[in-house]
């Protein structure tokens, strides 16, 4: 339920201190010296950043790089920034230098493969992960290339586009309009993601703005206020294995510390239970976010989908207002559109792009990620990265 929001964001540390020699020390060497072998040193890093980022979590993020894409090449001068320059690819690098010349700012950008492989071959680097992972991509609703594509899997917020779907239907056959004006109810309010759960009670929201707010930030509360608006059994035809659809909301009580025993009468019940069961758990208090982190916890109570269904899903919202404003992973430059919806939380992660080619050809790029411990981001990010190039570079 976490969304993939900022999935093309920057991975932040605030890190801060370095000694120097004679001669000044420049961002491109501090950065270079991180690279070199031998362990990271803490002399290299303020003790306020080190108060927040242990360094071991430094060391690890070298690590990962390295892992990824070589050994350490050099570092180039860029417009915002330096690059970062391996073996086998690039990455767009934010530092800085306080009075000291230590580091007290960094941010690594997602690497960039020097050149974009076959496609065949990319998706099959998500075979090496842990857990069970499925992945399609597909041209003008050909398939090009899978990794289980049939298996149904957990998607986390992925799950809003079947809401979205049902709203388009209803919205194009005029019982709903974009203009139109609802009141945030009380009942809608769920955990974040988002920042409808901190608005007051009887806001006025447009349908426009509930639908934005649900897709580009993942806002929870906006997607619980979409499925009460539109109905359940009408999203339930764009997601047939997911009966009763559940609201976030209700998701995170069933998953709640304290409900145990709610969770496992849910489990063994069957349709008609479950939906007889839909009051006592809307009646639950919304918990506390403190207690869902990265570790899982029931991925049974989720939102299941396949690959093709989420390609069809995305198709056939990709144009709509809404999946224009956050284009994922993809480039905006590299295509001619962009629609995208992710999600994840403990052990869970999906990505999902519908592109339209300036070839004038359309892909779907899925994949998704379930494991019984937490998810490295990081990698699942830049294997999909690197398909997402790869279809650039013939797609142009």
């Amino acid at each position: 339920m976490r969304t993939t929001k900022g999935l093309a964001s920057v991975l932040l540390c605030a890190l801060t201190a370095l000694a120097f020699s004679q001669q000044p020390l420049t961002p491109q060497q501090a950065l270079a010296r991180l690279f070199q072998p031998g362990p990271v040193k803490s002399e290299w890093f303020a003790p306020a950043f080190l108060n927040q980022i242990p360094l071991q979590q430094v060391d690890s993020i070298v690590q990962q790089c390295t892992a990824t894409l070589g050994n350490f090449v050099r570092v180039d001068a860029a417009a915002d920034g330096v690059t970062l320059v391996m073996d086998h690819g690039t990455v767009p690098v934010k530092i800085h230098l306080d009075a000291q010349q230590r580091i007290d700012g960094l941010g690594f950008g997602l690497p960039q493969p020097a050149k974009p492989a076959n496609v065949t071959d990319v998706i099959k680097e998500f075979s090496a992960l842990s857990g069970k992972v499925s992945a399609a991509v597909t041209e003008d609703d050909k398939l090009l290339a899978s990794l289980h594509p049939d298996d149904a899997l957990a998607v986390g917020s992925a799950f809003k586009l079947a809401i979205l779907a049902a709203a388009q239907e209803q919205t194009a056959a005029g019982k709903h309009r974009l203009d139109e004006v609802h009141l945030l109810d009380q009942s809608w309010k769920s955990l974040p993601s988002g920042v409808l759960q901190s608005w007051p009670v009887g806001t006025p929201l447009t349908l426009a703005t509930l639908e934005n707010e649900m897709i580009s930030v993942s806002d929870n509360t906006a997607a619980d206020a979409m499925l009460s608006i539109v109905g359940r059994e009408e999203v339930e035809k764009f997601a047939p294995r997911n009966r009763p659809f559940l609201s976030t909301r209700e998701t995170f009580a069933l998953k709640a510390q304290g409900n145990e025993a709610l969770l496992d009468r849910y489990r063994e019940a069957d349709e008609a239970h479950r939906r007889a069961m839909l009051g006592e758990i809307d009646a639950q208090p919304v918990p506390s976010a403190a207690q869902f982190g990265e570790a899982p916890v029931a991925p049974d109570v989720e939102w299941f989908f396949t690959g093709a269904e989420l390609c069809g899903l995305i198709e056939k919202t990709a144009s709509t207002e809404a999946m224009r404003i956050n284009p994922g992973l993809a480039k905006p430059t590299d295509w001619s559109q962009i629609a995208f919806k992710g999600g994840s939380e403990g052990g869970v992660l999906n990505l999902t792009t519908a592109l339209t080619g300036k070839n004038g050809k359309h892909y779907c790029v899925t994949a998704t990620w379930n494991d019984t411990k937490p998810v490295d981001q990081n990698r699942f990010f830049t294997i999909y990265q690197e398909l997402l190039a790869s279809l650039a570079a013939a797609a142009q």
